[in-house]
């Protein structure tokens, strides 16, 4: 088996936030479940970068809300969202599957490719930011 394949990578798609961007209080996020958020720049009219933030507990991570295999989001709206808590993620157009924490491909039409994995930061202060781009580290 091969590695998944991250293409592209969460801060080359367009309107990907800065590092250090606010996605929201640890708190606000349910355990064991996913959400869709949508992270807007402050006053510039810029479209969204859409993320899902999935919870485990006391560990949190994220993947650009778009599907590897098709190039769509997973889900437009929450409502929309496919997922089987700590198991996987299900895109709503092509239901190809994806796992839970690595965003692996686990069936349909999406082979090698993976969901990008968006970093994010818990701070002391109890908020939930966009990490540093591997380049930057």
């Amino acid at each position: 088996m091969t590695s998944p394949t991250h293409s592209p990578l969460w801060y080359e798609l367009p309107h990907a936030p800065a590092p250090g961007s606010l996605v929201g209080a640890f708190e606000a996020f349910a355990d064991n479940q996913a959400t869709l958020v949508e992270l807007t720049p402050a006053q510039t009219g810029s479209p969204a970068f859409k993320l899902l933030v999935l919870r485990e507990g006391a560990s949190v991570h994220a993947f650009a809300n778009r599907c590897a295999h098709f190039g769509v989001p997973l889900a437009a709206q929450q409502a929309q969202l496919i997922y089987r808590p700590l198991k996987s993620l299900t895109c709503n157009v092509h239901y190809a599957r994806y796992a839970w924490a690595s965003g692996a491909c686990e069936a349909g039409e999406c082979g090698d490719d993976a969901l990008s994995p968006v970093p994010l930061v818990h701070d002391a202060d109890g908020w939930l930011r966009i990490g540093s781009r591997p380049d930057s580290a």
